[in-house]
């Protein structure tokens, strides 16, 4: 009955990292707060690095089209030059530059980063809140063509930001975008193309820790019920936030955030 238990938080976790990781509240910063709640002390990344892996396979599933178009144009565009293909060369490339800030400063400060501080994750909340609530209406005209160097090497240090637990990386990427007039269409792709990159290189840079993990073999059913709870809520709910950006109804996630932020920090005051 306490293995139950323990793989029913873990799917528990999976489920609410999965459902947070597309919209703009920070998943890492709940999975924080989940676990707080929960009771569960996870040691090291192993867990983290595997739902990740889940709603990276679930970005993929989504985006699969656009991938598909991006590398057949980026290849062709290499090889033969071919104006046509251009843009979609011009946006592999800045997905590529957006990349380096987060891979730069995750490497230095991984294990600052790895902070599993609700506090610090409840006071960051609050700040991504209020970033979406500056950019709630705002309608830029740029499309995926019309990205520059600069939008990209701002979306990137945007991102690297969101390296800290509780500001989100999905809000910060596109608050950016937004503030430099793309159109929230654009924003939201390449926000999340640009996920594909980061997590991919999480993934490759805590394999050791995948490998040095003790307690793997003894939690592999939960860490299995934590990924397919994962890679299923990650996909419904990136889905369920691409309406929600064709409405325009970011403040709502801010109103969200300027609650349950303020909330965790006085639970945590008398906990």
């Amino acid at each position: 009955m306490e293995d139950f238990y323990l793989i029913l938080k873990y799917l528990l976790l999976g489920l609410f990292q999965g459902f947070t990781e597309p919209i703009p509240v920070s998943s890492s910063g709940h999975l924080v707060f989940a676990q707080h709640f929960l009771g569960v002390k996870i040691e090291g990344l192993s867990f983290e690095l595997l739902v990740n892996a889940a709603s990276l396979l679930a970005v993929l599933l989504i985006y699969r089209e656009d991938l598909i178009r991006l590398s057949v144009n980026g290849a062709s565009y290499a090889v033969n030059r071919n104006p046509e293909n251009k843009k979609d060369f011009q946006f592999i490339l800045y997905l590529i530059i957006a990349t380096i800030p987060a891979a730069v400063l995750g490497i230095l400060f991984k294990d600052v980063l790895s902070s599993k501080d609700v506090r610090l994750a409840a006071g960051s909340l609050i700040v991504t809140g209020i970033a979406l609530y500056l950019i709630r209406n705002l309608r830029g005209n740029k499309k995926d063509g019309d990205l520059t160097v600069k939008d990209a090497v701002l979306i990137g240090f945007a991102q690297a930001v969101a390296l800290i637990p509780g500001i989100s990386r999905s809000g910060a990427t596109i608050v950016a975008a937004m503030a430099l007039g793309t159109k929230q269409e654009t924003a939201l792709r390449f926000s999340f193309l640009l996920f594909i990159p980061v997590s991919a290189g999480g993934m490759i840079l805590g394999i050791s820790d995948l490998l040095a993990d003790e307690h793997f073999n003894e939690l592999i059913m939960p860490y299995a019920a934590g990924f397919a709870g994962s890679l299923i809520m990650s996909y419904f709910s990136l889905k369920w936030f691409m309406g929600i950006m064709e409405k325009g109804n970011l403040k709502y996630f801010a109103y969200y955030c300027f609650i349950v932020g303020p909330v965790i920090l006085i639970l945590t005051l008398f906990s």
